[in-house]
């Protein structure tokens, strides 16, 4: 695993791009894993674990009518995290996750296990959804995994599209 952050911190670097993060179901596990990395300071800029709708609100904008119209584990709130972040944090990139890590917490529609990750950049915001059926602390691994494979899909895309 630590190859993906050492890739995306290469990617990153070479293109000059910032990044940071809006945590809530993984609290934090997404910076861990980028800060893992020596030089991370070099496109880590910070990040935010809103964990509390209240924060989610007051420190990265959500819009209280989404959270209260999709719930705070939809892709909406994912998608105005990430884009919240990156306003907020001024980065080039901003990478954001809510879900339900388990064992408790299921609603109906909303099962133990369900995260919404939340991509934003300068080609806009984007939102995926995860099903996740391990415990508390594998479903928090493979979402933070899974939101660092997907930025490393992105940036490998944007170099892809760069060097065309």
């Amino acid at each position: 695993m630590p190859g993906i952050q050492r890739e995306i911190g290469k990617l990153l670097r070479r293109k000059g791009l910032t990044l940071g993060v809006v945590e809530s179901a993984t609290g934090g596990l997404i910076s861990h894993l980028i800060t893992s990395v020596p030089g991370s300071s070099d496109y880590f800029k910070g990040a935010v674990v809103s964990y509390s709708n209240e924060v989610k609100s007051q420190l990265v904008r959500v819009r209280a009518a989404t959270l209260k119209k999709y719930g705070a584990v939809s892709a909406p709130v994912a998608e105005e995290m990430a884009s919240g972040g990156k306003k907020v944090l001024g980065v080039d990139i901003c990478l954001a996750d809510t879900g339900i890590a388990g064992p408790g917490g299921a609603t109906p529609g909303k099962p133990v296990g369900l995260f919404y990750l939340g991509l934003a950049h300068e080609g806009g915001v984007f939102s995926r959804r995860l099903e996740l059926k391990g415990s508390r602390a594998e479903n928090k691994l493979a979402a933070a995994r899974a939101a660092l494979a997907w930025l490393r899909e992105y940036l490998l895309a944007r170099e892809a599209k760069s060097s065309d």
